[in-house]
């Protein structure tokens, strides 16, 4: 099983959906001693965002590491990924990679009758941070709508949120809020054992 763990925040060892990541990564690979983890640290190795260069392929350098960021999607079965909240969505960093993997012809495709993913058959887990409380349906909420959105798209089902939020609230509030995202990490994190 191939596993693509991906961290986004630029908050380095004090983020919380890094140290969530990491946990859910360990348990991930606890239950599943054959998984081989992947590491992508998007904030200390940033992917440019979205350009014309990149869009013409025009930058032999930038193409490259494009092409490596979609191919390590495409063979991944279970993605971990970090993705706090800034300013009410995701960050830039994370939406760069994400304009690196969303390709047509590679995971989705147009047909007569709408978009099609091609990325199907992936797990995908989630660990959201913020600074404030916001319901998942709440208005102004644009991190996990946006993130169930792209994979549904793509043509992933099984996407889980592990959330740590009103982080910024009170230290007691961080910890019982990172407690209680850590509690929820053994249901979330149980994965299929996907072939390989």
């Amino acid at each position: 099983m191939k596993v693509l763990h991906i961290d986004s925040s630029i908050s380095g060892e004090a983020s919380a959906s890094r140290a969530l990541t990491r946990e859910i990564v360990a348990r991930v690979t606890s239950e599943h001693r054959e998984a081989e983890v992947t590491y992508l640290d998007l904030a200390a190795q940033e992917l440019p965002h979205l350009s014309g260069k990149s869009l013409a392929r025009s930058d032999a350098t930038e193409a490259a590491r494009s092409a490596a960021a979609l191919e390590q999607f495409l063979q991944a079965q279970v993605l971990v990924i970090g993705a706090p909240i800034y300013n009410f969505s995701i960050p830039s960093q994370l939406k760069a990679w994400i304009d690196r993997i969303t390709v047509a012809g590679k995971t989705f495709r147009y047909t007569a009758s709408g978009p099609e993913g091609l990325a199907g058959g992936k797990e995908v887990i989630v660990a959201m941070a913020r600074g404030g409380v916001t319901g998942a349906d709440a208005k102004g909420e644009f991190g996990e709508s946006y993130l169930r959105f792209l994979f549904a798209f793509l043509g992933i089902r099984n996407v889980r949120f592990v959330r740590a939020e009103g982080l910024a609230i009170s230290p007691e509030h961080r910890e019982a809020s990172l407690n209680a995202a850590r509690a929820a990490i053994a249901s979330v994190a149980a994965v299929e054992a996907l072939a390989a």
